[in-house]
């Protein structure tokens, strides 16, 4: 909203301050600074609150506002006096105000730091966490405005606002003065309040989504008069699965006479529907939607799914009609999914929604699936129903013009019928959000993504969010640090999903393998080799093997305590006759079923060839519905299994594990660690290792139900998706005892400093881009935060050389340091290890020989380090990822390979360890072929202290540390660059908001 000539020329409508929230039950509202035109909603709204609440907002009956109030309230210089409202339908529902004070309590201007807040609230919309997002938003602006604490004065009785201050989580004080409660609030965030808003996002975020996927009616707008069609085939759909809430068919071409249409009510528009209508599904052409939206709001509609195509996908015309359309949805308190959407589906009993194209809905099951892209949705769904999977829930966003991934993961971690969440996702419209969502839910459930367009470099159509410049591989390592199970097709999705809803996490990475064929055990064992798994020695039962002897097998497998999981290869067995007996899967289902209902708390799968019926028996033969956790005392170690005796070991040894980084130790397990019984679903590891966080420990009681089996067609497939669930499971158990920042680093770092530094660099910087710093400043900028740059003189000419060389004394090095010869030593540009003056001018007359003139090469002397290995620490802002630190050890190998490690920033002291630990190359900082190990806890200190920097400082948008040496003590920073700019907007923090795409 533009404001009118009479608003303050100076101080200009400050339109960032509008904002889309979501409110505690689900529904959207708009919050934006009220302006001269308010004047009638402003009288209106009053009069729509209560006696009670005028009299608790002045203190005094106040039944109407006066023309003075009237104008005081609606014109604001958005500074000193400030004004928001929120609203749906384009009416305020709440309003709250700040005036600037002085120490006296008298209306004052900058630099006074100090305003008193009021709020007020319509009463019918009391309770939906209005004033809450309120204060959020209020308490940004005044930050922004240079104000450090708001002061409040409450009447005793007015319980809802002093709660609401109460609960914000901010730093205050109260007193009671002359009859009223007065109340000071220290606006700084704190973690008490950043975790009170995240908390309320979350909750709110994952009840909107709730209210789509379960509606109590259902009215699908654009239902065609004849069979066929996208609207008539969504209200078959629905009444096919059986949906319990009322059904309605809505097309405004419909007969006046026309009463029903198959079975349901069909009328002409909502107007005509007596009773509330939760959920619309949208089935128009694109003109006519707009039309079909606002009779939804004005009919109080709480939800839209919107199949209609013709949106962003079509170009910028599409988009903007596609923005348009979220405005229009949001103004009247709805969200959306879609347009372009392929619709939802909810199997839950009291509920049996199917609100989509998918003319089979899925079982009922523990799976909930989001997908960006109708025809992926219609290839998992078809993919699972294939394998006898259930799901729980499942939406197909198209453009994702509002409900999102990250939407999807709010609802999935408070979800009870969910235990597994399956995304596809084209595109991250807040990356930094979805990996911090993501790291919450995986604490408690899998979360297993498909990320397409990948190495496109751009967005799909109709995504109109940042693109990351970061390769694809660091995405994925940012991701695994959040606890996500990345893969990279859907099919792999697909069976990772089936194994982690229907199997226990295992405990650790030894893999028991029997079967009837010797040679697809040896397979499967090269497959475990491959994905980093420890397999036994496969059990070989011979083709004469019956099902009776598999289960024996498996028995026996679950009860040995030296493996952590069980896969069982199976072909045709040989009958007594001495011919194959194919296609009697059924038998062979219900002897494993029976052997793992017996057993411990393992996960099992089974790959099998040419059986027929196999999974589908499995499938069948085991609950798709996984049970809940309960709380229990950590397990007696497992005994160890006597070697079956219809069964013969392989000649194949077990070879020792390889020689890898020792990685860091794994937190201690709490005394109660959660846990299933049998084959239980993915809410605890087993053993004596098990730990999950306390979210999951907390679960309520309840009877364990045998899992199901999940079946492969092929043993790469089955070990895969088992090593996704082995380091799943390692994560998790780290996870429960998370990292943390050592406290020295506060001792030796000067925050002051560092940031007195940066504005001054700022200030004379000629780009709006920022400025690289000198090799001076980056090392006094790095000293700030403890990190010591070795550092090195310029040599224009020999005797330069030498007299920086007696300065820093013998030996030293000598290198170039030219853009186009920097960290080149492959090119010759260096020469270490000169001795004495002879040695540096001989050195010198050789690289200007070879290379160019000193005017081009730029040569420098510095220091001998000690010996040791060469590497590289980095920092750098990504626009869509965030502040990202990396590691990877020196030199062209590294760079030809991609053999660098990521991790976000803050990074944590396991962050740091596992940094250097996760590169293919790290053998060689530990002793790799005899070698010494270096100073890793040295390095670890490093990385902590340069996140510790860009997290602090956002400012400081790029830091190269090359090279790094790392000797067996300490370490060596022989080369630093870094580059500042102004920071870059930030869409994670600040009050929260639904994001404009």
């Amino acid at each position: 909203m533009e404001p009118t000539p009479e608003q303050s020329p100076h101080h200009a409508y400050p339109d960032h301050w509008e904002a889309d929230v979501v409110l505690r039950d689900g529904g959207t509202a708009r919050i934006r600074p009220i302006t001269t035109d308010d004047a009638e909603r402003l009288v209106s709204f009053y009069e729509q609150v209560s006696d009670e609440s005028k009299y608790y907002r002045f203190f005094a009956p106040y039944p109407r506002l006066s023309d003075r109030d009237v104008h005081r309230f609606t014109h604001h210089d958005y500074v000193d006096r400030v004004g928001l409202a929120v609203t749906i339908g384009g009416e305020f529902i709440g309003t709250v105000r700040y005036d600037r004070i002085d120490d006296t309590g008298r209306p004052a201007s900058a630099p006074a730091d100090e305003a008193e807040v009021a709020f007020l609230v319509q009463d019918a919309h009391q309770g939906r966490g209005v004033a809450s997002a309120l204060l959020e938003h209020i308490a940004a602006v005044a930050r922004e405005r240079g104000i450090r604490r708001f002061a409040a004065e409450v009447l005793p009785a007015n319980n809802k606002m002093i709660k609401v201050f109460r609960d914000g989580g901010y730093t205050q004080r109260r007193s009671f003065e002359d009859g009223s409660v007065h109340l000071t609030l220290d606006l700084e965030p704190t973690e008490k309040s950043l975790a009170v808003q995240r908390g309320r996002e979350q909750r709110a975020e994952a009840r909107s989504v709730q209210r789509l996927l379960a509606p109590g009616s259902v009215a699908v707008i654009g239902t065609g008069r004849t069979p066929g069609g996208v609207g008539r085939t969504v209200l078959r759909n629905l009444l096919a699965a059986g949906y319990t809430g009322r059904t309605y068919a809505v097309n405004r071409a419909f007969d006046e006479g026309l009463a029903t249409l198959d079975g349901v009510p069909a009328h002409r528009s909502l107007g005509e529907i007596d009773e509330q209508v939760d959920l619309a599904v949208i089935a128009v052409p694109a003109h006519r939607v707009p039309e079909a939206v606002a009779d939804c709001g004005e009919h109080g509609v709480q939800g839209l799914v919107v199949l209609s195509a013709g949106y962003a996908e079509r170009g910028a015309e599409g988009r903007e009609l596609q923005r348009e359309l979220v405005r229009q949805a949001r103004s009247y308190g709805m969200r959306i999914i879609g347009p372009n959407a392929f619709g939802i589906i909810n199997t839950a009993e009291t509920v049996r929604l199917n609100a989509s194209l998918a003319p089979e809905p899925p079982a009922r099951g523990r799976i909930g699936l989001f997908t960006q892209s109708g025809a992926i949705g219609i290839a998992l769904l078809s993919g699972l129903h294939r394998r006898g999977a259930g799901l729980s829930s499942f939406i197909s966003a198209g453009n994702r013009a509002d409900v999102s991934g990250n939407d999807f993961l709010q609802y999935s971690f408070e979800d009870p019928d969910t235990d597994v969440a399956l995304l596809y996702l084209e595109s991250l419209g807040n990356p930094r959000k979805f990996t911090r969502l993501a790291r919450r839910t995986a604490a408690v459930k899998p979360v297993v993504v498909v990320k397409g367009a990948r190495h496109s470099g751009t967005n799909p159509p109709g995504h109109a969010v940042p693109v990351s410049r970061i390769p694809d591989t660091t995405v994925s390592a940012l991701m695994r640090q959040a606890g996500v199970i990345r893969v990279d097709t859907v099919t792999e999705m697909v069976d990772a999903g089936l194994l982690l809803a229907g199997q226990p996490l295992p405990a650790g990475p030894r893999v028991a393998i029997l079967g009837n064929s010797e040679s697809l055990g040896l397979l499967t064992y090269d497959a475990c080799l491959a994905e980093g798994l420890r397999p036994r020695p496969p059990i070989d039962l011979t083709t004469a093997a019956s099902p009776q002897g598999f289960r024996d097998a498996l028995a026996e497998a679950l009860a040995d305590g030296t493996c952590d999981a069980v896969i069982v290869t199976a072909i045709p067995w040989v009958g007594e006759n001495g011919e194959a007996e194919t296609g009697d899967g059924q038998v062979l289902a219900e002897a494993l079923t029976k052997a793992v209902a017996g057993g411990s708390a393992k996960p099992v799968a089974v790959v099998h060839v040419e059986i027929g019926g196999l999974a589908e028996a499995l499938a069948a033969a085991s609950s798709t519905a996984a049970p809940r956790p309960r709380t229990v005392t950590p397990a007696a170690q497992p005994r160890a299994a006597t070697t079956a005796t219809t069964a013969r070991a392989t000649t194949a040894g077990t070879p020792a594990p390889q020689g890898a980084a020792p990685a860091p130790a794994a937190p201690a397990a709490p005394e109660a660690a959660t846990s299933f019984e049998a084959t239980t679903g993915p809410g605890a590891t087993t053993g004596p290792e098990a730990a999950t966080s306390h979210e999951a420990a907390t679960s309520q009681e309840a009877t364990p139900r045998p899992g199901r089996i999940p079946a492969y067609p092929a043993a790469e497939r089955a070990v895969r998706a088992l090593a996704e669930a082995v380091k799943y499971a390692q994560w998790r158990r780290q996870a429960a005892v998370p990292g943390k920042i050592p406290e020295f680093l506060d001792d030796t770092i000067d925050e002051a400093g560092a940031a007195a530094l940066i504005e001054a660099q700022l200030a004379t910087a000629s780009e709006p881009r920022g400025r690289p710093l000198s090799h001076d400043e980056a090392r006094e900028l790095l000293g700030h935060y403890g990190i010591d740059v070795r550092p090195t003189l310029p040599a224009p000419d020999p005797e330069a050389a030498v007299a920086a060389a007696a300065r820093l004394g013998y030996p030293v090095a000598l290198k170039t340091t030219a853009p186009h010869l920097r960290h080149r030593a492959d090119l010759g540009g260096v020469r270490l290890d000169v001795a004495d003056e002879e040695a540096l001018r001989r050195a010198y007359g050789e690289l200007t020989d070879l290379l160019g003139k000193p005017a081009e090469l730029l040569p420098v002397v510095q220091a001998m380090a000690p010996r040791g290995v060469d590497t590289v620490v980095r920092a750098s802002i990504d626009a869509a990822a965030g502040a990202i630190l990396s590691f990877g050890l020196a030199g062209a190998p590294s760079e030809l390979l991609g053999d660098t490690a990521h991790r976000l920033v803050p990074a944590t002291d396991r962050d740091a360890a596992e940094l250097i630990r996760s590169i293919r190359a790290a053998p060689v900082l530990f002793g790799w072929r005899g070698s010494a190990p270096v100073d890793t806890a040295a390095l670890e200190e490093l990385l902590l202290r340069l996140s510790r920097l860009v997290d602090d400082h956002p400012e400081v948008v790029s830091v190269a540390l090359e090279p790094v040496v790392v000797a067996p003590q300490g370490l060596t920073v022989l080369g630093a660059s870094v580059r500042l700019a102004p920071p870059p907007a930030r869409s994670d923090v600040g009050p929260r908001r639904l994001p404009n795409y």
